[in-house]
């Protein structure tokens, strides 16, 4: 669907501004009126203007509000269709909050079991194994932002002193050293942490979102991996059309009676010969929202799964969304990213080098082994003697996005 791109209408806040000029002239004129009454009078006087002010400011305010709440709608740029829905699922996954006096936007952590387990001699799994939905997981996530732990953590990293934090994610601790030589062989490039502990270097100026993401991914253990995510979104789909979609895959699945389907969905279903999977020829002009991208690992099986959120065939954009730690540091865990493709040739497929997949691969902490691929087309393209990457379409929400587009949502 192509984006619509819609100016917003300044001229409620202008009406409120005016609104409010003639309001405070009003109660100065009050004021200097008063100055010929007694004392108790004039004071009695403004008390009554002011309340009659509240009463009267308030309702323009609220108008205000309902501007903003209008503006934040997700309809307002993706229409009310499954564009819409998939860009609700996506937000779900993000918080704002106000840490140390900063405000800072949260996203869902990436986590994935037994990803950094090779050398620890202690086992540990992430809180629901990456499978939680967001509704699950932010009231854990919010408890630990809360937590003393976490305030003496912030206090830490805030004390204008360099140092090395060293997480240790088979016993969910942190610690500090100000070692001169640990800091510098952090500088160097000396990398000395380990899968389940990773070495950060931070500046001591003062907590960021990426220092957020890692106590929550180390300490905490909270996240979902990319399958989790893309379950997550086509759950909510399915949800918005009426559908329950893990009691329709349930059997398929092999989910035993009273247990979550989500835990036994994982990229290895997306990619299987299920009659639920329909795959989908790669070129652009064949995508739709909700398809499901599919890159391959080295042994030849699906390694990685994200969903698209949108094609725009007019601009040339194609927006889909992952949820993964090999990219920017601000963009671990949960986020968006962007195919840019020539409108003209729509019968490309995505394996083709002139498309610009834009989302850049990094190693999750810096330091660490660089991805192998520098960026998602790479990956994408990865491994063709093994058939390189595909997109697939879920069948069973045919029907359901069918009915989300006809009646506008």
């Amino acid at each position: 669907m192509q984006e619509k791109n819609k100016n917003i209408n300044h001229e409620p806040h202008e009406r409120t501004r005016k609104k409010k000029e003639v309001l405070y002239e009003g109660a100065e004129r009050q004021s200097t009126q008063s100055n010929g009454l007694c004392g108790s009078c004039g004071s009695w006087l403004k008390k009554i203007v002011i309340i009659l002010l509240i009463f009267l400011i308030a309702p323009l305010y609220a108008q205000d509000a309902d501007h903003l709440s209008a503006f934040s709608d997700p309809a307002r740029i993706w229409g009310n269709g499954i564009e819409r829905v998939i860009e609700e699922a996506y937000r779900q996954c993000f918080i704002t909050r106000i840490i140390d006096g900063k405000i800072m936007n949260i996203r869902m952590p990436f986590a994935e079991n037994n990803e950094r387990n090779l050398l620890s001699t202690e086992e540990f799994n992430f809180l629901g194994g990456g499978k939680w939905p967001p509704d699950a997981l932010w009231p854990v996530i919010t408890e630990t932002l809360d937590s003393q732990q976490f305030a003496d953590y912030t206090d830490t990293i805030s004390d204008g002193k360099e140092q090395v934090l060293i997480f240790d994610m088979s016993t969910q601790t942190w610690k500090s050293s100000r070692d001169l030589f640990d800091i510098a062989r952090m500088k160097a490039g000396s990398y000395r942490g380990l899968p389940h502990r990773p070495y950060v270097l931070v500046s001591g100026q003062g907590i960021e979102e990426t220092d957020v993401y890692n106590y929550l991914y180390c300490v905490s253990l909270v996240g979902m991996d990319c399958s989790g995510f893309v379950w997550f979104v086509l759950s909510y789909i399915a949800e918005q059309g009426g559908m329950d979609l893990g009691k329709v895959l349930s059997l398929t699945l092999g989910v035993p009676k009273g247990e979550n389907p989500s835990w036994y969905v994982g990229t290895s279903f997306f990619s299987s010969k299920s009659s639920h999977i329909i795959q989908v020829k790669d070129t652009i002009s064949g995508l739709k929202p909700a398809d499901i991208i599919l890159f391959r690992g080295a042994d030849g099986n699906m390694a990685h799964s994200a969903v698209i959120q949108s094609v725009d065939f007019t601009k040339g954009i194609i927006r889909y969304l992952q949820c993964t730690d090999e990219a920017p540091l601000h963009e671990r865990g949960v986020h968006e990213s962007f195919v840019y493709f020539d409108p003209a040739r729509p019968g490309v497929s995505l394996s083709d080098p002139s498309l610009n997949w834009t989302q850049k691969r990094y190693a999750p902490f810096p330091g660490e082994k660089d991805s192998p691929f520098s960026d998602d087309g790479e990956r994408y393209r990865a491994f063709p003697d093994k058939g390189g990457g595909r997109v697939v379409r879920l069948r069973p929400l045919a029907p359901v996005i069918e009915k989300l587009n006809s009646r506008g949502y």
